[in-house]
C-alpha cells in the first residue's frame, strides 16, 4: 500500500485520468473529490461488498425460486409502416 501525505487542496493522480483531491479535514473526517472519467466506477467501499455480496446472493439463489416469481406480459409490437 501506497501511503501519501496531502494538504488540503493538493491532488493525487491515478494514472492519466483519475485525479483525487484532499477538499476537507474536518474533526475525524476526510473529504475526497474524485475527478475521473465517466466509465470509471467510483464507489464507498461498503457500498462496493454491499453490492457484491448481493450480486454473489443473487447468483447463488435457487432457480426453484424463479417460478414463484410473477411472470410480467411482454408489451406487443406495434406493426411499422414500410415505404
Amino acid at each position: 500500500m501506497l501511503i501519501l501525505t496531502r494538504k488540503i487542496d493538493e491532488a493525487i493522480r491515478v494514472g492519466e485520468d483519475i485525479r483525487i483531491v484532499l477538499v476537507q479535514i474536518k474533526g475525524g473526517q476526510v473529504r475526497l473529490g474524485i475527478e475521473c472519467p465517466p466509465h470509471v466506477r467510483v464507489l464507498r467501499e461498503e457500498l462496493y461488498e454491499a453490492v457484491r455480496q448481493e450480486n454473489l446472493n443473487a447468483v447463488s439463489s435457487d432457480p426453484k425460486h424463479l417460478a414463484s416469481l410473477p411472470r410480467q406480459k411482454r408489451p406487443e409490437s406495434k406493426p411499422t409502416k414500410q415505404s
